[in-house]
């Protein structure tokens, strides 16, 4: 009996250790009837724990059913909701073709003289964009860009008012591009500031104010003040300026009539370097070199041209009086040696007159070799400034490609700058040499022919 009492108690407490009720473990049973009471009660609990999870569960599965209906319900009526708009897109298709036939048999013969008006829109378009007059009435390109919207469209055909709005504004771009007109409107200066200004358009040419020339920018339709003005002839901006103050008649002023936008060939003419800014600037530290050994070779070349002419004109005036050497020149210093002692044989007076040649002819010919070396070292100086500068530009190409020719051809320029500078450092150099050797040679070459004519007089009186 007390075994049977074990093992009845130990599968009670296994069953209890497997449901893991911590109630259970809280209130101990004493005896064998309370802990049947316990079991039972546990049943219990669970059982009512188990229905009202089945409940909800079936309460869950209701709400999906109902969603489920409701969206199959809906999916019905969207597919019958997709045939009737296919029904009413077919049938508007098909009321599309009928009125686009219908559009072609009104247009008639009249189709050509559309493409014209389509031609006529689209190039007074791009006429107006660029156009000065459309600094003084902005917004025409609005309504061509809607006109060329429609002309574009196949299914639509422009109005009556449209088309005479159009020969409106061809009539005023005539009109307007005939008249000097003053207005007042927003300019731009130089450094970017913004403010209003009275300007004076001139046609469809120029526009100025304050005796400056400005520019019209086509992308944000705007006046802006020329970052440099023409300062050859300087009478450009007066005459900009007697325009603005004038009141009627003639007024003598200059304009530039390279296009409707105004100002391509002022601003570029503007635009280009000047000589500083070319041949100083753009020839970098290389130029500069060049321009400074130039400019050291003609100096020297004309302190030697002037110091040898005086050295000329004085041994012409020794000529005249060949018996009253003097010291001032190297013809009187060589016929000096003779006069010195007439005594001396011949050979002696041969190789003593030499000498005295011999250390003349420095002196005559100082930095005659400084010359021909800078006139053969600038145009080698001119092609390693090119070399550099081809150098720069490719390393520019390989960063950011060949898309701008223009940023090619400006480093190009920009190199052969030296090459330009060297040759005209040259040129110069090498004429001034050629000038000062012909001068240092008359002087030797008469020093050489007078000690030449005193040997033979010295020998003819010998041989006597």
């Amino acid at each position: 009996m007390k075994f049977i009492k074990h093992i009845t108690l130990t599968l009670a407490t296994v069953s209890l250790c497997i449901l893991g009720s911590s109630t259970f473990a809280q209130n101990q049973a004493a005896s064998l009837a309370e802990l049947q009471t316990l079991v039972n009660e546990r049943r219990l609990s669970e059982t009512d724990e188990m229905r009202q999870r089945e409940q909800q569960f079936q309460q869950n599965v209701n709400q999906r059913q109902a969603l489920l209906n409701e969206m199959e319900q809906r999916r019905e009526a969207e597919e019958a909701e997709s045939v009737r708009l296919e029904a009413v897109y077919n049938e508007n298709e098909l009321i599309k073709a009928q009125r686009f036939e219908t559009l072609q048999e009104r247009k008639g013969d009249l189709t050509e003289l559309f493409g014209t008006i389509n031609g006529v829109v689209n190039d007074t378009r791009s006429t107006f964009e660029q156009s000065l007059i459309s600094a003084q009435f902005p917004g025409r390109e609005n309504f061509l860009g809607e006109l060329a919207a429609i002309m574009g469209d196949d299914s639509l055909l422009p109005t009556i008012e449209q088309l005479e709005t159009l020969w409106s504004f061809l009539l005023q771009e005539m009109v307007e591009s005939s008249k000097v007109s003053k207005f007042t409107t927003d300019v731009a200066e130089p450094d970017g500031t913004q403010g209003t200004a009275e300007v004076v358009r001139i046609g469809a040419f120029n526009i100025v104010s304050n005796g400056r020339y400005l520019e019209y920018d086509s992308t944000t339709k705007r006046l802006s003040v020329l970052a440099r003005q023409p300062t050859s002839p300087t009478d450009y901006t007066e005459t900009a300026s007697a325009i603005q103050g004038a009141s009627g008649g003639f007024t003598r002023v200059g304009i530039d009539p390279t296009g409707p936008s105004g100002g391509t060939y002022l601003s570029a003419l503007i635009s280009s370097p000047s000589f500083q800014e070319r041949y100083w600037e753009q020839g970098g530290t290389i130029g500069k070199i060049i321009i400074g050994v130039g400019c050291f070779a003609m100096l020297l070349g004309i302190v030697r041209l002037i110091t040898l002419t005086i050295v000329g004109a004085k041994v012409s005036s020794q000529l005249k009086t060949p018996n009253a050497p003097k010291k001032n020149n190297p013809l009187g210093r060589v016929l000096m040696v003779y006069e010195s002692d007439k005594s001396m044989d011949i050979e002696t007076l041969e190789l003593k007159l030499g000498e005295a040649i011999l250390s003349e002819t420095p002196k005559l010919e100082r930095f005659l070799t400084l010359l021909k070396i800078i006139s053969t070292v600038s145009p080698l100086l001119g092609l390693l400034g090119t070399v550099t500068g081809m150098i720069t530009v490719f390393q520019a190409i390989t960063l950011f490609g060949t898309g701008d020719p223009k940023i090619m051809a400006g480093g190009i320029s920009g190199a052969l700058v030296t090459t330009v500078l060297g040759i005209v450092v040259a040129v110069p150099t090498i004429l001034m040499h050629t000038v000062v050797k012909s001068r240092a040679d008359r002087v030797i070459h008469i020093m050489e022919e007078q000690a030449t004519g005193i040997i033979a007089r010295r020998a003819e009186a010998g041989n006597k």
